[in-house]
């Protein structure tokens, strides 16, 4: 099997390179900056074809889309808020033209998503069959998914990866919370009661594969953990795990007036469920809060 990957150094797409590497698989890793080597392929996401030839992407069995700027790094400026959908969806479009360009178009695009779909859900579960919600990330996640549509229309299977926080001491939310944890500092947001949908970025890694894998599934796939826990129940975990106390609150107020709009992100509620996974026979290797974290925080390897 032959896969490009976008966003390749990002967290997910190193790990997915190293993956499929691992198993003997080509991976074609494609990168912004010049290529470091024959594995590697400079594109332009901001480019209407992604800055690649017609013959680029030609004897690619698949293409992992994972481009997309951070959700959480800044406030949501007018100017920000343009930035995190030009990454998701500009590039989205520039991929797929590059795809369709090539004289046989890869059969197989798996396009990072996120659970941003559903919006607020507050303690309802909810799975891939749930309508679209409201606010700005579930709006950016519905444009991001329709910018797939080209795709499928031209017989591309499409999968789109509704991920939840992926949980990994090489990136993301995790080593952010564990300095604070281990000084003491460790803190429940709001009132706690808002629900995480979370996997370990080792469970993300084989979802993925098993997604490349099934030829029978396509459409929105919930890439979270089956067992959703509170802000509250994840702050007791982290702190057992570390073995410190956690009894400090960040409360709601100070959140909002510290982060604006994106605090958004820390006060919703999203509790999803892997439905999709779940019928396909996808077993989690780490199911439960506790020994993901313990998995997440001791893995520390590079790249």
């Amino acid at each position: 099997m032959r896969v490009a990957i976008t966003a390749s150094t990002g967290l997910i797409g190193a790990a997915l390179a190293r993956d499929l590497r691992s198993s003997g698989a080509d991976v074609l890793r494609l990168v912004r900056r010049e290529p470091a080597g024959n594995e590697e392929l400079r594109w332009d996401p901001a480019a209407p074809d992604g800055g690649l030839s017609a013959s680029a992407l030609a004897g690619v069995d698949a293409v992992v889309h994972l481009s997309g700027a951070p959700v959480a790094s800044g406030r949501w400026t007018p100017a920000r808020k343009q930035e995190l959908r030009a990454s998701r969806i500009g590039s989205t479009g520039a991929i797929i033209r590059a795809m369709l360009a090539a004289p046989t178009p890869p059969p197989v695009l798996i396009a990072a998503s996120a659970i941003g779909w559903y919006g607020d859900t507050g303690d309802r579960m909810v799975d891939e069959t749930v309508p679209n919600g409201s606010g700005f990330l579930a709006e950016l996640v519905k444009d991001w998914e329709a910018a797939t549509a080209p795709a499928s229309a031209a017989g591309v299977r499409v999968a789109n990866l509704r991920s939840g926080i992926v949980l990994s001491s090489r990136g993301g939310m995790l080593p952010r919370l564990l300095l604070p944890f281990r000084l003491g500092l460790g803190a429940k947001f709001g009132d706690g009661r808002q629900y995480i949908s979370w996997i370990t970025l080792a469970d993300h890694i084989r979802a993925v594969r098993f997604l490349l894998d099934r030829p029978d599934l396509s459409g929105p796939v919930n890439l979270t953990a089956p067992a959703p826990v509170t802000n509250a129940e994840l702050t007791r975990a982290l702190a057992a795990y570390l073995h410190r106390p956690a009894v400090l609150t960040l409360p709601s107020a100070a959140l909002r007036l510290a982060l604006g709009e994106v605090s958004a992100e820390l006060l919703g509620s999203c509790r999803a469920r892997p439905a999709r996974l779940e019928q396909a026979g996808f077993s989690f290797r780490y199911p439960a809060i506790g020994p993901a974290l313990a998995a997440a925080a001791a893995d520390s390897t590079p790249g």
